[in-house]
């Protein structure tokens, strides 16, 4: 049975080096945590000497010297495919989910990785997991190996796993993870499913407005010039917004991409992205959804954080980074000095006036009872929720305003139209 060295803290973080015997590192890590200690450092005895012994004798033998000057055939990597873009989301939250069961199986880490890569279509997931598993193999830990594969494994990710190798407690992490990543997930779809029927009622709308704008008005634009018709002003007006659609239509999808265009652009900057990211929270309705979902996601992230055994400062940094709003960066930014300071959470939290007073408390209490992680899972419950129902009171709102701005529309339309007519019917008879 192989040794293995190890150095761990104990309860009052004293530093321990110890050895233990075990079957495989899993077993020993698990042995070494039964003690009480939080394993940092840990390999199999041994391995060394073994390599000193062989230099050794490589070096009295001058055949030996030779072969060992020639170098090994270099491995061939297997073939994950090119790919372009980035892992979705779901892709990541299967993938995570199937890790942590087989982790929990208890399989070694290496044959859990090469079996999820087997069963995955070629793509950017493909191709990251052979790029970890080549890592590993070549003597890197799990989290260097993800660390090197950034399309696939973001800082936060790369961080937990770096934690739960830390502790001894990957599978542990690993179901954190792939709940965290439901959760975000799970959020995601209902935003997005509640979106589909309003964005295809007003995509549709658009077209048929633009339809008519661009070859019906036109028609009736001849016909009233053919008559010699005074025209109302309303007529004149549509005639205009008619003439303008049929000969600048092409503004119509270069407008939209310049003003996104602008937006990136702008957002390169610190200055503009703090900007952009503060009038879109400042938006009605949407703002507040922007700002809730934003909460919720980064209570969840830090929560898992913080329960996964990332120290609080390495924490809210990632946190930071993945709040994917200038405002809230800001906002951490503030609180990870003011702890470096010696002060709470809670009132630098207070200070930046992001979020509601209850998270502010809920934090406050998390902190005195030694319960964060277990607060702010709660504070994401109750936002994950209120995302839901904003977002479904914002697609009940848009409904009956679609149907208003149409039938607007359209009245319009069929009021402009038929005026003349009417004139030139009585001119007529």
């Amino acid at each position: 049975m192989p040794t293995f060295q190890y150095e761990a803290m104990d309860n009052t973080g004293l530093e321990v080096k110890d050895t233990i015997d075990a079957a495989s590192e899993q077993e020993a890590q698990s042995r070494i945590r039964e003690k009480g200690f939080f394993v940092t450092k840990i390999r199999e005895k041994g391995k060394d000497k073994k390599t000193k012994t062989d230099n050794a004798k490589t070096k009295g033998d001058p055949k030996a010297q030779a072969e060992g000057k020639k170098k090994p055939p270099p491995k061939k990597k297997k073939g994950g495919g090119f790919s372009f873009g980035g892992v979705s989301g779901k892709k990541l939250c299967t993938f995570t989910r199937q890790l942590s069961t087989l982790q929990d199986a208890g399989l070694p880490i290496l044959r859990s990785l090469r079996i999820l890569e087997n069963q995955c279509k070629p793509g950017p997931l493909k191709s990251s997991l052979v790029g970890v598993i080549d890592d590993i193999e070549s003597g890197s830990t799990l989290s260097e190996a993800m660390a090197k594969q950034p399309k696939a494994f973001d800082n936060l990710y790369v961080n937990m796993v770096k934690a739960g190798e830390a502790g001894g407690a990957l599978e542990v992490i690993l179901q954190r993870l792939a709940e965290f990543k439901e959760r975000s997930e799970s959020l995601k779809r209902k935003v997005k499913g509640a979106m589909i029927y309003p964005c295809a009622v007003i995509t549709v709308a658009t077209l048929i407005v633009g339809f008519i704008m661009y070859y019906i008005i036109p028609k009736f634009k001849k016909i009233f010039d053919d008559f010699g018709t005074e025209l109302p002003g309303i007529t004149v007006v549509l005639i205009q917004c008619s003439d303008s659609v049929v000969n600048y239509w092409y503004l119509g999808p270069v407008i939209p991409f310049a003003l996104w265009l602008m937006i990136k652009i702008i957002k390169k900057n610190k200055t503009g992205a703090f900007v952009v990211d503060w009038i879109s929270l400042k938006i009605p309705l949407l703002g507040l959804i922007f700002r809730k979902s934003i909460i919720a996601r980064t209570c969840r992230t830090l929560g898992t954080l913080v329960a996964s055994g990332v120290p609080i400062l390495e924490a809210l940094a990632i946190t930071r980074d993945t709040a994917g709003n200038a405002v809230f960066y800001k906002a951490y930014e503030h609180i990870i000095a003011a702890i470096r300071e010696g002060e709470s959470m809670a009132v630098p939290l207070r200070e930046t006036r992001t979020v509601d007073e209850i998270v502010v408390n809920m934090v406050d209490v998390g902190e005195e009872t030694g319960a964060l992680d277990t607060m702010l899972y709660k504070v994401s419950d109750v936002f994950d929720e209120e995302v839901g129902v904003l977002v479904e009171g914002l697609v009940n709102l848009l409904e009956p305003l679609m149907v208003v701005i149409l039938g607007l529309i359209v009245g319009f339309i069929v009021i402009a139209l038929f005026m003349p007519l009417i004139k030139l019917l009585n001119d007529l008879s």
